[in-house]
């Protein structure tokens, strides 16, 4: 069930309507504010921030669009994304969009392991592939809004996951940290369903791996 429920969410996502094209020249001027986290490439210096460059832009919209309505939660950028216009957004994706990712270094001792999950699943446990939906390279699914995962900070991709395992769980406080910005309307989401049956080691075994793809 829990695999039906899932290829029926990737189909909705599917149909979702094409995003108009921004401007990624606009968009390079107007990312001035961004750099000081995301880099001035989209290459965030940090760990604890995405990095944006070579992300596809129909993703990075629905993230904007969701951070300025309430459905995605950060302090920081709700403020960062208040006064944009759809336009700006658009450029903004654009620009980051065209840029090229860097790649970063696995951990060796989560390699075998993240690999697995990441390309097999777990069939015992009814725990889908990552690859089905991200793709074998990590390189994402821009007209689904599937992310590009290669390269991606293991920090931010480890917080992340372990965001939507909280919020597809029902045994959690309301004080951890959730995300859930992946539902479709009133329902659980692909993210948040997939999340919810990792473990601690597995969700570390994955950022690593992920860390360490290159398209």
């Amino acid at each position: 069930m829990k695999l039906l429920k899932l290829f029926v969410l990737m189909c909705s996502v599917l149909a979702a309507p094409a995003f108009a094209a921004g401007d990624a020249q606009a968009g390079k001027a107007k990312s001035a504010a961004c750099a000081a986290c995301h880099g001035p490439d989209g290459n965030a210096p940090a760990a604890m921030y995405p990095k944006l460059a070579g992300q596809g832009a129909p993703y990075l919209v629905k993230q904007l669009q969701d951070f300025k309505a309430g459905r995605r939660d950060n302090a920081v950028m709700k403020g960062m994304v208040a006064g944009l216009s759809e336009q700006d957004m658009q450029d903004l994706a654009a620009y980051y969009a065209s840029q090229t990712g860097t790649t970063g270094q696995a951990d060796p001792q989560w390699v075998e392991q993240g690999e697995r999950l990441y390309r097999g699943g777990d069939p015992a446990h009814n725990q889908p592939a990552c690859s089905g939906c991200h793709g074998p390279a990590g390189q994402g699914v821009d007209a689904a809004r599937f992310p590009r995962l290669a390269g991606q900070h293991a920090e931010y991709i480890e917080a992340q996951l372990r965001a939507f395992r909280a919020a597809g769980r029902n045994d959690l406080g309301d004080n951890v940290v959730k995300r859930t910005n992946d539902a479709d309307g009133d329902a659980v989401g692909m993210m948040q369903t997939v999340a919810a049956g990792l473990s601690d080691r597995q969700i570390r075994a994955l950022a690593s791996f992920i860390s360490g793809l290159s398209e």
